[in-house]
């Protein structure tokens, strides 16, 4: 009888033990993570690490600064020369990404040449659907969805990517990762790693392809091929970098579209989101995420349309959002993207962002910044320029201001996929929510100050700064 209770007991001790190091654990970690987010400054950051391939380059932030790693996701920054091929690959986490730039596609002419080359095959092709980018899109990437980028057009495409490492898809540990399916790429993220890779012409490499890892044999009999095929996907002496040259031009099964085919297919696709949208207001069964497979899920929408505009004003500028309403795949990811054009002075007013952080790419333009943090300091007070990141966490303070001729563009990447912006200024901000016996007590001034706080600035969100104002500095 003493060793069956002294079992129990052990067993009890030995559990308690564990649950107790697994609790200081979880706060250990819980802590660390909310002390990541306790900043004195802020950065607005360019890219710290680059890596050049045969027709293009990748661009990356390092994922371990203390900005990113409060926020929970990491930035990379794709440039794929025309006819060049970003080669397969999927990530550990969610991506949204931004086309920055790309230009027309080829010409008719090359187009034909296309068709009639696919005409001559003695076997047509089957894959899966291939969609079509431009510039202005935003582009949901689930975690593990492999896929590929072609440049089929006439200049650089240039691709800004979020990966949402924090994400719950994410199963490993916070660093992104990349796990390509062809060519012997270098770690985009781990500059380390790339330090201790030897990677010029000529020498061997082990290969960093997921089927490199693999025995030749197990090869062989998966894609029953031969012993020489087995080798090249593991693309062991491959130094061309993740994004190559095609050869010739690359080919794939796809009805030739015209422009008014093009636009036919972008209306119907507009009638249909208008449909979702009814749907989901009559509380009808809609998208569950379940009935759509990935060949027909949509997975792009466009914010640098002005037609699709959701805040306009003439004299300062204008904001569009894509989140789950209208790209319906964003309620997946958990995560939403705003679009902004501030025209030369003007200026968006000082806001928080609700339930998200925000990670701010800078397309064009300058513009002068300001974030406040929850004890009423600064921690950013300065210029931010085209190819900048910077990331402002949830619930601090933000003001922006337009200072060049060409005014300020850039896009918001949110870690939610409805994210909410409060204004602090403005017809819809909180001042004008309180009652002005409150403001004049709250800040120690007369009801006829307080009115003037309360109401003399009209416009919701945007504004043009006057002569006036421009002799005073900014204050969040």
């Amino acid at each position: 009888m003493v060793r069956p209770l002294f079992l129990s007991l052990s067993l009890c001790l030995f559990l308690l033990i564990n649950s107790s190091l697994a609790r200081q654990q979880f706060q250990h970690e819980q802590q660390s993570q909310q002390n990541q987010c306790q900043f004195d400054r802020l950065e607005a950051r360019e890219p710290d690490n680059r890596i050049r391939s045969e027709a293009g380059e990748i661009e990356t932030w390092n994922p371990n600064h203390d900005q990113f790693r409060c926020a929970g996701v990491a930035i990379v920054r794709h440039t794929i020369k025309p006819n060049g091929l970003h080669l397969p690959s999927y990530t550990n986490a969610p991506q949204l990404a931004y086309v920055e730039q790309h230009r027309r596609p080829r010409s008719r002419e090359e187009q034909r040449e296309r068709e009639e080359g696919r005409s001559s095959r003695s076997q047509p092709d089957r894959h899966q659907k291939v969609r079509h980018i431009r510039e202005g899109d935003i582009v949901a990437l689930p975690a593990g969805v492999a896929y590929w980028s072609y440049n089929n057009g006439n200049e650089p495409l240039v691709v800004v990517t979020l990966l949402d490492v924090n994400n719950n898809e994410n199963q490993l540990d916070q660093n992104p990762r990349r796990f390509y399916l062809a060519g012997n790429p270098q770690d985009e993220f781990d500059v380390e790693r790339q330090h201790r890779i030897l990677f010029r012409r000529g020498e061997q490499s082990e290969g960093n392809n997921v089927f490199s890892g693999f025995n030749d044999n197990f090869l062989q009999e998966a894609f029953q091929v031969n012993a020489e095929t087995a080798r090249k996907i593991q693309n062991r002496n491959d130094n061309r970098g993740a994004i190559i040259r095609v050869e010739g031009q690359l080919d794939f099964v796809g009805p030739p579209r015209s422009q008014q085919e093009r636009e036919r297919e972008e209306r119907r696709e507009e009638d249909r989101q208008r449909e979702r949208e009814h749907s989901r207001r009559q509380g009808r069964q809609g998208y569950n995420g379940i009935e759509e497979s990935f060949c027909t899920m949509r997975l792009r929408e466009n914010i640098d349309d002005p037609s699709r505009v959701d805040l306009y004003r003439p004299q300062a500028g204008r904001l569009t959002t894509a989140n789950r309403y209208n790209l319906p795949i964003l309620s997946w990811l958990q995560l939403s993207a705003k679009r902004g054009f501030l025209y030369n002075n003007g200026m968006y007013v000082p806001h928080y962002n609700i339930n998200a952080n925000s990670v701010i790419y800078v397309i064009r333009g300058r513009a002068r910044v300001q974030v406040v943090n929850d004890n009423g300091n600064s921690v950013f007070d300065g210029e931010v320029r085209q190819g900048q990141v910077l990331t402002v966490p949830q619930n601090f303070a933000v003001v922006k201001r337009a200072e060049s001729e060409e005014g300020f563009e850039w896009v918001a990447f949110k870690t939610n996929d409805v994210a909410k912006v409060h204004p602090l200024a403005g017809r819809i901000s909180y001042i004008w929510a309180l009652p002005e016996d409150v403001i004049a007590n709250a800040y120690q001034i007369s009801n006829e100050q307080a009115r003037r706080l309360k109401y003399n600035r009209q416009e919701s969100s945007m504004f043009r700064v006057s002569s006036r104002s421009e002799r005073f500095s900014i204050t969040a």
